[in-house]
C-alpha cells in the first residue's frame, strides 16, 4: 500500500466513482441549459481580499490562503458567486439582460468535515442577474425543483424553505431594533441548532437586558407560515408597520412569487420558513434552502438575492439572485434513497484478433470506426480466441468482431452479438454501417 494518501476531505475518483460524478453533471448541464442559462467559469485561484471584502467573516475563517510566489494574498475560491460578481462588473454594460449563467466546478472550505461537508467539493451555480423582480426567483426555484427531479426525487425527498431577509430587516426595525439587525441575523442562521442558554446569552451581549424580550420577539416570528400570519405578526410589531411601504412592498413580491409557483405546478415543494437567512453577508432579500425531508442530511442546496454585490466589484447597480447545489450532499441523498444509476463503463465493440497476420486489419478498422464515432477495444497483446472473447463479454462490449485469417481472406469480418451468442459474417466495407444499424 502507498505511504501517500489523499489529503482529508479531499477525494480521488476511480473510474466507477468518477462515473457517479459525471452523471451528476449531466443532469445538471442539461436542466441549466433547458432553462436557457449559459455555462461560464472562473479561476480557482483568487485574490483573498476579493472574498474577504465580500463574503463575510464566516467564510473569511474557511478560506485555504496563502501568499504566492509573487508575494501576492490569494485563496482558493470557497464560492464562486464573488468571482461571478467581479466577472459581470467587468462587462456589465455589454452583457445583454438578464444575465442567466451557470457554472459547475470545484470549491474549497477549510472547515470540520462531517457527513456532507468535505474540504474540496463541486457544485453548480446558477444566477441571473439585471432582473430585480421576483420573476427572477421563480426562474431558479422552478430550476432547483426540476433539477432535482431529474434525479428521481420527489416532494416525499425533499423541499425548499423560503425566506427573506428584506422581511427580518423590516420586522426588527419596526421592533427597535434598526443598529443590530446583521448581528441577529446571524444568532438566527443558527437559532436551530442552538440551546435556549445560548441563544440568550448571545443575544445579551447584543443588546444587554432586552434579550429575553428579543427571544420571544423572534420566536414568534420564526412561527409564521403564511401570509395573514405575516401580516398579522407586523401589525403586533408596531404602529402602522403592516401598512407602511416598504412591507406592503415585500407582500406584494411574496404574493407574486407563490402565485407563480402555484401556476407553475410547483407549491407542494415550497414552504415558507424564516429561520432561513443563510450566513453570508452579501444576501439582500428572498434566500431560500433546499433539504431531504428525511432530515438526514445537510441542506441540498442554498441561495438567495444579493443586489448590491455587484456595485461592490466596481460595477453599476444591478441585481442579482443564484444557488449553489453541492454534489457531496446530493449524491448521499441519492444512495440512501437506492436511486443512484449503477454505471458500468462499456464499448461498442471488441475485436477478437488471430493473430500478427490479421492485427494490421483490425487496426485499420479500430481506427476507422472510432473515427466513425463507435467505442472500441482489443488486446495488445496476441491471444487465443477463447481468452479474447471472454475479456469481451467481461467488458460489457455489445458485440465482438472476430479477426481469423479465413474471414479476411473473404474481406470480412465475423460479428458476433454478445448477448445472444448469433454471428454473421460482415464485409469489412459495411462495418461502420451495420453496427450503427443493430446499435440503433
Amino acid at each position: 500500500m502507498s505511504q501517500f494518501k489523499s489529503l482529508p476531505g479531499f477525494r480521488a475518483f476511480y473510474p466507477e466513482e468518477f462515473a457517479e460524478r459525471r452523471f451528476l453533471f449531466q443532469v445538471w448541464r442539461q436542466m441549466a441549459r433547458r432553462f436557457g442559462f449559459q455555462e461560464f467559469d472562473g479561476p480557482v485561484l483568487e485574490s483573498l481580499e476579493l472574498f474577504k471584502a465580500k463574503s463575510g467573516d464566516e467564510i473569511e475563517s474557511q478560506l485555504f490562503s496563502f501568499e504566492d510566489k509573487g508575494g501576492r494574498e490569494v485563496a482558493l475560491r470557497p464560492e464562486l458567486t464573488p468571482t461571478l460578481a467581479r466577472m459581470v462588473a467587468a462587462r456589465a454594460n455589454a452583457l445583454k439582460r438578464p444575465v442567466k449563467w451557470f457554472s459547475i466546478g470545484d470549491n474549497f472550505r477549510y472547515e470540520r468535515m462531517q457527513k456532507g461537508r468535505l474540504r474540496c467539493f463541486t457544485q453548480l451555480n446558477a444566477d441571473i442577474l439585471g432582473e430585480a423582480g421576483p420573476a427572477a426567483e421563480l426562474e431558479l426555484l422552478a430550476l432547483l425543483v426540476n433539477t432535482l427531479q431529474g434525479f428521481g426525487l420527489g416532494a416525499d425527498d425533499f423541499f425548499i424553505r423560503l425566506s427573506d431577509r428584506n422581511l427580518w430587516m423590516l420586522y426588527l426595525e419596526a421592533q427597535g431594533f434598526a443598529d443590530e439587525t446583521a448581528k441577529i441575523l446571524e444568532i438566527v442562521d443558527k437559532w436551530e441548532r442552538m440551546p435556549t442558554e445560548s441563544v440568550l446569552e448571545k443575544l445579551e451581549s447584543i443588546v444587554g437586558d432586552r434579550a429575553q424580550s428579543l427571544a420571544g420577539i423572534l420566536g414568534s416570528f420564526l412561527k409564521v407560515r403564511t401570509l395573514p400570519e405575516l401580516t398579522a405578526a407586523f401589525a403586533n410589531a408596531g404602529e402602522g408597520a403592516e401598512k407602511s411601504e416598504a412591507f406592503q412592498a415585500r407582500l406584494n413580491d411574496w404574493t407574486t412569487l407563490l402565485d407563480g409557483l402555484e401556476a407553475m405546478g410547483l407549491s407542494e415543494f415550497v414552504e415558507m420558513d424564516l429561520s432561513i437567512v443563510r450566513g453570508l453577508a452579501y444576501y439582500t432579500g428572498f434566500v431560500f434552502e433546499a433539504f431531504d425531508r428525511a432530515k438526514e442530511n445537510r441542506a441540498i442546496a442554498g441561495g438567495g438575492r444579493y443586489n448590491s454585490l455587484i456595485r461592490k466589484m466596481g460595477g453599476p447597480d444591478m441585481p442579482a439572485v443564484g444557488f449553489g447545489m453541492g454534489d457531496v450532499v446530493l449524491a448521499d441523498a441519492l444512495k440512501e434513497r437506492g436511486i443512484m444509476p449503477q454505471f458500468v463503463d462499456t464499448v461498442d465493440a471488441y475485436l477478437v484478433i488471430g493473430g500478427d497476420a490479421e492485427r494490421g486489419a483490425a487496426l485499420a478498422d479500430a481506427n476507422a470506426l472510432r473515427q466513425s464515432g463507435f467505442s472500441i477495444d482489443y488486446s495488445f497483446k496476441n491471444q487465443a480466441f477463447g481468452k479474447q472473447l471472454k475479456t469481451a463479454s467481461a467488458s460489457g462490449a455489445r458485440f465482438a468482431l472476430i479477426y481469423g485469417s479465413e474471414e479476411l481472406e473473404k474481406g470480412v469480418v465475423k460479428l458476433r452479438n454478445l448477448a445472444d451468442r448469433e454471428e454473421e459474417d460482415v464485409p469489412r466495407s459495411r462495418l461502420a454501417l451495420e453496427l450503427r444499424d443493430r446499435l440503433g
